[in-house]
């Protein structure tokens, strides 16, 4: 579904605006303290990471995390691999396991 505040398809973003309800939820981030707001959807990196990396056996994880004094806070995301039972480093490019990285893109 699209976030209303930044415009992008986010599959864990749920609204229903049917007949007057005016009910939006994360569900990657309902169980989250402190409680998800519209707001986080802003610094959210998980409609980038389902843009770049749509392997089926990625599972995402989410908790909202406050800086320091707990002024600013921040989503952050980690992804683990069904196929290969391990977590993965960069959830954007994935485990390489099911998309081999070609070696023209690999770092020497």
């Amino acid at each position: 579904m699209r976030v209303p505040t930044t415009g992008k398809e986010c599959p864990y973003f749920y609204a229903d605006y049917h007949r007057g309800r005016h009910h939006e939820e994360c569900r990657l981030l309902e169980n989250s303290d402190p409680p998800w707001e519209l707001k986080h959807c802003k610094t959210c990196p998980v409609p980038d990471i389902v843009r770049a990396n749509a392997c089926p056996h990625m599972i995402l994880t989410g908790e909202i995390k406050s800086s320091f004094l707990g002024l600013k806070q921040k989503v952050s995301v980690s992804a683990y691999c069904t196929k290969t039972h391990r977590e993965v480093e960069n959830p954007y490019v994935g485990c390489s396991e099911c998309h081999p990285i070609m070696d023209l893109f690999k770092e020497l």
